[in-house]
């Protein structure tokens, strides 16, 4: 029978959790206007990138000036008439002095002060309120990222209750990673961010391209009994803009590297008693092995007991093989023969092959 085969070999392999992942803004701000007007101005483009605090619209304001202008005279009003009030109350404390009036007198005056003092600081609160209105008939970029389609267009009458708001921007630039970790592997990241920062890589659906590489951030605080798996977010540079909000990726996340034997995936087998290998010694014979798996990649396997690394194992046509059967190397020269092979079991191994079955040629296997 002839096998494919391959030598154990000792390495490291990558420790790695591959997840489904659901591109996040790290910040997403809904523009609504915080004054009630009429929209007059639009000062962005859709899709442009906006800066925190960039004037991006404008409201009718002439209502909230005027609002401002009445603010600032009624406080001109009462400093004047507090201002009066004191050169009074310093009268009447030089006439109380001299006791030529009356206690009551004085102390109405004393009152009247600190009324109008009261009066100018509610004043000066007014005066406040209505520029920060004036203030916020310029609509500005709450956060730094890219401002989507615009909602409402110029001409329209906006305010606090416009729920869609004017646009919304979303952080892009770091931009954020959500995928799930299953809870048997919780102590290990943890184990692992321990050690340092953990890099992920963001995947296309196919997995065959890399769209980003980032560092992982954090584990969420529960576990969902659901799915049995815990959230997770990894962050991105995301300079050239390869991630985009709710995009799905395939994220990877590794935690570090095991050392041990590795060989194919394909040498490693299942069976009633568990994993093993078809191991070919130096006379072309196969004997089963069992072993013990540890992680795999998708094209090794960390075999962490049962194999020495230089021994070859059958990584092709395992199937057809059976215990202490003799077999040929895919690519030997033997003769079908036997002849070039010494020993007994040589010959068997040759004759085996030398007359398939029809239907039955030798070659690669699964």
């Amino acid at each position: 029978m002839t096998v494919g085969f391959a030598p154990a070999v000792q390495g490291e392999l990558p420790v790695i959790i591959d997840a489904l992942g659901t591109v996040t803004s790290p910040v997403t701000a809904t523009m609504v206007p915080q004054v009630s007007g009429v929209l007059t101005e639009v000062l962005f483009t859709e899709g442009q990138q906006v800066q925190k605090g960039q004037v991006l619209a404008r409201i009718d304001a002439r209502q909230y000036e005027q609002t401002l202008a009445q603010a600032k005279g009624q406080l001109a009003k009462d400093q004047a008439q507090l201002a009066a009030a004191r050169v009074t109350l310093e009268r009447y404390q030089e006439l109380w002095r001299q006791d030529s009036v009356a206690k009551q007198t004085l102390d109405t005056q004393a009152a009247l002060v600190q009324q109008l003092e009261a009066a100018v600081i509610t004043d000066r609160a007014s005066e406040q309120a209505a520029r920060l209105n004036v203030e916020f008939t310029a609509i500005r970029a709450p956060v730094t990222g890219r401002i989507g389609l615009r909602a409402v267009d110029p001409g329209n009458l906006v305010g606090s209750n416009t729920t869609a708001g004017i646009a919304t921007i979303t952080q892009i630039q770091p931009i954020d990673v959500v995928f799930s970790v299953p809870q048997d592997r919780v102590p290990a990241v943890l184990a692992a961010q321990r050690q340092g920062k953990l890099p992920v890589t963001a995947l296309d659906r196919a997995r065959t391209r890399t769209l980003a590489v980032g560092s992982f951030l954090t584990l969420d605080n529960l576990v969902n009994t659901a799915t049995g798996t815990v959230r997770a977010k990894a962050r991105f540079a995301n300079a050239d803009g390869a991630l985009f909000p709710n995009q799905f990726v395939n994220a990877r996340l590794q935690l570090g590297q095991d050392s041990g034997v590795l060989v194919p995936v394909t040498a490693v087998r299942t069976g009633p008693q568990g994993d093993y290998v078809y191991v070919i010694d130096d006379e072309r014979v196969a004997h089963m092995r069992p072993v013990t798996r540890g992680m795999a990649s998708t094209d090794q396997a960390l075999i962490t007991s049962g194999l020495q690394a230089g021994e070859r194992v059958v990584t092709e046509g395992g199937d057809r093989v059976k215990d202490g059967a003799p077999v040929r190397l895919a690519g030997d020269q033997a003769n079908a023969a036997g002849g070039a092979k010494p020993g007994g079991r040589g010959g068997r191994a040759g004759g085996s092959g030398s007359a398939p079955a029809p239907g039955n040629a030798p070659g690669s296997a699964r």
